[in-house]
């Protein structure tokens, strides 16, 4: 086995380490953000600790604007959306969770067949979904709107997990499928002499050795659903059904911006999707890895 000399280990620990840091410091500034008033903030962009340390931005965002803090206690303007944070913030874990499943439903039938199936066909939608992903999402935003009004799902969460599960299901299958692949054909073979159908054998046999994959696909799935701004953005114009990042997006306005909120509100955001992540992390790590070797 190749060994890497102790000069080149520790260039790589520190390669690790400024990546880590250009991930982390972006985080570390809107950390600091959130604990400090607008004026406080506005009044010294470069300095890096703040000026104070108050949790009033969270107080103002948890209690939906009825408990002001000293920060606005002079200001009574406060954006309207601010009282529909755990309306949004429902509606992001509905809208997330739905199109995580989804996804995983359908990629995974769509992984299998391409890996399992050797079929003319199987091949060509293995590439039509890899030049899907060169399209622009924005450039498909007018027909994603047209489509949506025709069906009648404009201003409804079940327009936005239909949309977002159409975008996300590519990538779903391009990460499963090499992990399906490199499960040997032989156990389904054997449960197929058994007496299984190849559908039963796929459920009993396939997906529990796929366990970690589909982990894996799941977290993924579900952090860029979480995060997604546009379609929500394109398709829902009522409050009722906005999500979070429609709400951290609606805080830029036409004479206030609302940095503070802004930053309180990201690292809210943050916290359902670091708990997955923390909660699955083995299974992450072992499905992404196995997947690479394997596939």
């Amino acid at each position: 086995m190749f060994k890497l000399s102790r000069p080149a280990r520790l260039a790589l620990h520190v390669a690790n380490l400024v990546v880590i840091a250009v991930i982390l410091l972006p985080l570390a500034a809107v950390l600091i953000g959130s604990v400090q008033s607008e004026k406080a903030l506005q009044a010294d962009t470069r300095r890096v600790l703040p000026l104070e340390v108050i949790p009033d931005n969270f107080v103002v965002i948890l209690t939906q604007g009825e408990q002001k803090g000293r920060i606005f206690e002079q200001n009574t303007y406060l954006p309207d959306n601010i009282k529909k944070f755990y309306r949004a913030f429902g509606n992001s874990l509905i809208v997330s969770a739905s199109v995580t499943i989804l996804t995983l439903l359908f990629g995974a039938l769509s992984a299998y067949t391409i890996a399992r199936l050797r079929y003319r066909w199987t091949l060509f939608l293995l590439q039509a979904n890899i030049v899907s992903r060169f399209v622009p999402a924005i450039v498909l935003m007018i027909p994603l709107y047209i489509v949506m009004r025709s069906l009648g799902q404009i201003n409804s969460l079940s327009g936005v997990i239909v949309a977002e599960t159409g975008f996300l299901l590519p990538y779903a299958i391009l990460i499963l499928a090499p992990y399906f692949d490199s499960i040997p054909a032989e156990l389904e073979e054997a449960a197929r002499i058994d007496g299984c159908t190849r559908l039963r054998a796929f459920v009993h046999i396939v997906l529990p050795l796929a366990t970690p994959a589909l982990a894996a696909c799941g977290v993924i799935m579900f952090i860029v659903s979480w995060h997604e701004l546009l379609i929500p953005l394109i398709l829902n114009a009522r409050p009722d059904f906005m999500t979070l990042p429609v709400v951290i997006a609606s805080l830029v306005g036409d004479v206030f911006v609302f940095f503070n909120l802004m930053m309180a509100i990201c690292l809210l955001a943050l916290l359902p999707t670091v708990i997955l992540v923390i909660l699955l992390q083995k299974y992450i790590v072992e499905g992404l890895a196995a997947g690479a070797v394997k596939g």
